[in-house]
């Protein structure tokens, strides 16, 4: 992509910003956006606060200028932004926020976010970007031409194996978070670790 358009995204990130935090201004004008608009009345309804979704724009805007995550920390910073405030909005929505529930979640949509990345490694090299850390990479043995290849050669599906076996740590860590809820989210957890539902 060429930084025209990167530049274009960006100033339509920042006026979506501009205009999401006027949600949060009871006194201020109107958003302009009609879902932001929407969004209002449940924002006052749950007492949600700008944070999730500021992290939300945030891994949009790293999205236009960072193609390449030299180490898993790095990977782990990202999905903090682009993954973790959907569960935090979730647990807020549905009213069931608490310090250990977040940190729960934080790392079952962390997991998740990791699994879709190694789901789409070929699609997102279409799109010249890498979410599996260099420095994996580089311990593994394979190279970015590696992951072109029609078929994955031995070096990437052990490099795959290596970060599925992270992201199945961090849905384990989370997997508490079922039990601690009931009803429909309890449920929908369960589907995405793999957990028992019941009672």
């Amino acid at each position: 992509m060429g930084p025209d358009r990167a530049g274009d995204r960006l100033a339509l990130l920042d006026a979506f910003e501009a205009d999401l935090l006027r949600v949060f201004d009871p006194h201020g004008p109107a958003p302009r956006h009609p879902l932001l608009r929407r969004l209002r009345p449940t924002v006052r309804r749950c007492s949600l606060t700008p944070e999730p979704f500021l992290g939300l724009i945030a891994a949009n805007r790293q999205d236009q200028l960072v193609r390449r995550y030299e180490t898993y920390d790095d990977l782990l910073a990202y999905c903090e932004l682009s993954a973790n405030p959907v569960g935090r909005l979730v647990l807020a929505v549905t009213g069931t926020a608490t310090p250990e529930r977040i940190r729960r979640s934080d790392e079952i949509c962390t997991a998740l976010q990791i699994v879709e990345h190694l789901q789409d490694v070929a699609e997102d090299l279409a799109r010249d970007r890498i979410y599996l850390p260099a420095e994996d990479m580089k311990r593994f043995g394979v190279r970015e031409a590696d992951l072109a290849a029609a078929t994955a050669g031995a070096p990437v599906r052990a490099l795959i194996a290596h970060e599925a076996r992270r992201a199945r740590g961090l849905l384990d860590a989370g997997a508490p978070l079922v039990g601690s809820v009931r009803g429909r989210l309890r449920l929908l957890l369960a589907g995405f670790v793999g957990a028992d539902a019941r009672p």
